[in-house]
């Protein structure tokens, strides 16, 4: 049981690829033995993380990078301090070894590239700290004799290479950097699993609402230079694309983002913000030069829970929704989840505060449906109902500063 910051949004897309599948596709999903529009987690994850380096919440120092090409970065900060770029390579290279770090050099078309074996999700304060001590100790740091060595035995030979002290120091110099991303989605280093972070946050896949319909759109192109008297395309294709009404769902572990931050309350509270609107903008940027479905989302929730398990409401869709009775695919939507919600609370307990923002028709959510003969039943969604995205965004927040025992010294949108 903990706290946890939980978001329910129901998001209309017009016809899109957003995301695609290797093929191509839109990539889609069975739920209730129905095929079903998808957006995975990863890319709406990377959108957020995109969304974040235009907040003012967040500085650079606050965030992280995920690359292969962390011996380039550190070699650009080492000659900003003064090293010569031509050493910097071999330095950065044995100070990677030395925390089992390998770096490929592959030459193609004259052109040789460094970059570790695989991405690295680094934070901005742990590169510049790395960077220190290897401007500290660049006397210290030689490559290593091991070059005809492979695999495990390369690795060895590298960490071998670096003074013990320089390698600890380095190993405890990737603590996370408090980069507000790594704490939330978490990070894996294959060769130091002592180093990896426990995400503080979970986003699921974004999962149509109703049946999913995939069209396709034949294109051609005419050369705008060919004489008039010739007839017919100079390229053709087809592109898919699909549409639908996409439940979305993610939680945050409050004292988890916060553990992760080392504690800073003002950080963990900056980034909780940054992942609310973040939530709420960011949208993988598939094919939209094609389709321009810049759709923002018509339902958003923001739920605060204090110990109590996460609820994602997915199983409202179960069945899928489809438009009738001259109601939309997007007001059955909110229907069910409504139902499904007021369901789970009622039988499940463990309610929260809640504060909801109704796009669709600016209402509060209620409903109505036959129950047992002529009877009709009527419900309402739990939560208070605000009239902006600001009013939710900082309502939400208060409730996050009362679970976190923050009082003053708050962030806000614009600092």
């Amino acid at each position: 049981m903990k706290s946890l910051l939980e978001i329910h949004i129901l998001q209309n897309f017009a016809p899109s690829n957003l995301n695609r599948d290797d093929t191509g596709s839109p990539k889609d999903a069975y739920f209730g033995g129905v095929r079903r529009a998808r957006i995975s987690s990863q890319s709406l994850k990377r959108a957020m993380r995109q969304h974040f380096d235009t907040l003012p919440l967040l500085s650079a120092g606050d965030r992280a990078v995920r690359t292969k090409r962390v011996t380039q970065e550190l070699i650009d900060r080492l000659v900003r301090l003064g090293r010569p770029q031509g050493e910097a390579l071999a330095k950065v290279t044995a100070a990677l070894g030395g925390m089992k770090l390998t770096v490929k050099f592959e030459t193609k078309d004259g052109v040789t590239t460094h970059k570790t074996e695989y991405l690295l999700f680094l934070g901005d304060q742990e590169l510049t700290r790395i960077a220190e001590l290897i401007h500290a100790r660049w006397d210290d740091l030689a490559a290593s004799e091991g070059g005809d060595k492979k695999g495990k035995d390369a690795k060895k030979v590298a960490k071998a290479a670096v003074a013990p002290d320089l390698s600890k120091a380095m190993l405890n110099a990737l603590d996370g950097g408090k980069a507000v991303d790594v704490a939330l989605f978490g990070r894996m280093l294959a060769d130091l699993p002592e180093r990896n972070a426990d995400a503080a946050a979970q986003v699921a896949h974004a999962l149509g609402t109703g049946r999913m319909e995939r069209e396709f759109d034949f294109y051609t192109a005419v050369d705008d230079l060919k004489p008039d008297d010739t007839a017919g395309a100079d390229m053709l294709g087809t592109v898919e694309f699909t549409s639908a009404t996409y439940y979305r769902y993610a939680n945050l572990d409050l004292e988890q983002l916060r553990g992760n931050l080392q504690g800073d309350d003002d950080l963990a509270l900056r980034g909780v913000e940054a992942f609310l609107r973040a939530s709420v903008f960011a949208a993988p940027s598939g094919k939209q030069n094609t389709f321009a479905a810049h759709n923002l989302p018509d339902f958003i929730a923001f739920t605060v829970r204090r110990e109590a398990s996460p609820r994602n409401l997915a199983n409202a869709f179960e069945k899928p929704v489809q438009p009738q009775g001259g109601l939309s695919l997007l007001a059955g939507s909110l229907s069910a989840l409504g139902r499904e919600w007021e369901k789970q609370e009622r039988i499940f307990a463990q309610p929260g505060s809640t504060h909801y923002l109704n796009v669709k028709d600016e209402r509060d959510v209620t409903w109505e449906e036959k129950g047992d003969g002529e009877q009709v039943v009527r419900g309402a969604l739990p939560g208070q109902r605000v009239p902006d995205l600001e009013s939710l965004i900082q309502s939400t927040m208060r409730e996050v500063r009362a679970a976190l025992g923050v009082t003053g010294g708050t962030a806000q949108a614009g600092d």
